[in-house]
């Protein structure tokens, strides 16, 4: 009976295997879209859903935002500082700055400069980041070391030069000096792109090696804190 059978049995022979394993698969891969749609919904909030289903992920927006904007804070106030700082020097004066003072370098803030940092974080990096992350650990899901440099590699060679092209291109059009953008490229892309190599390599290599896929757009923002400063000193120059 098993020769005749083909896969072992009474029920071999009359299908019943094969039927009760097709049923457990179509229920496997039910349950394995739920359990997407479910751990979808942990990483991004539903603000809006197209047909496509696509999710806006609002926290990761907000994140980078909150922490473009706050490199951009700290940028503006050790600018205002270093001005303050050279002014004496010349002046050959070495008074302590008083309560007046300090509050003119917090009231001269550039709420603009801010605005347009900011609105970059939330609308462009955040979004666009956890994207690119998520399609990493879609297309090399084992955290081997030869995915992990793989990933590392990708980060500096395509989202590194994504990031600089699309930030400078949003700074330009915010000033309305899109004409001058290809100046811009020359002259401050390449140092920008090759000064991130030596800050971003070893924070990738953290974000992919032992930061979790969710919280990977507020790791690498709360890097950028330290690279906005750098960046938004770079573009108000």
């Amino acid at each position: 009976m098993d020769a005749l059978g083909g896969c072992g049995g009474a029920n071999g022979f009359w299908g019943w295997n094969g039927f009760n394993q097709r049923r457990k698969k179509k229920n496997n891969s039910s349950a394995d879209r739920r359990n997407q749609r479910n751990s979808g919904s942990s990483d991004s909030v539903d603000v809006r859903r197209d047909s496509s289903g696509y999710r806006f992920p609002l926290k990761q927006a907000v994140t980078a935002g909150a922490l473009t904007f706050t490199g951009d804070t700290i940028a503006q106030l050790s600018g205002r500082w270093k001005k303050r700082a050279a002014a004496l020097k010349q002046s050959s004066s070495s008074d302590k700055p008083d309560e007046e003072e300090l509050w003119n370098i917090f009231s001269e803030h550039d709420w603009v400069r801010a605005l347009r940092m900011s609105s970059y974080g939330f609308l462009l990096y955040g979004p666009g980041s956890y994207a690119w992350y998520q399609y990493l650990d879609r297309s090399l899901p084992k955290p081997t070391a030869t995915n992990i440099v793989l990933k590392v590699v990708l980060n500096q060679v395509i989202l590194g030069p994504s990031v600089i092209a699309v930030i400078f291109a949003w700074n330009n059009l915010w000033l309305g000096k899109i004409s001058e953008l290809g100046n811009k490229y020359q002259k401050d892309a390449l140092p920008t792109l090759l000064y991130g190599l030596r800050f971003w390599v070893p924070v990738s290599i953290l974000n992919f090696w032992v930061v979790p896929l969710q919280a990977r757009v507020a790791f690498m923002s709360m890097g950028s804190v330290f690279w906005n400063f750098y960046l938004s000193s770079t573009l108000s120059n």
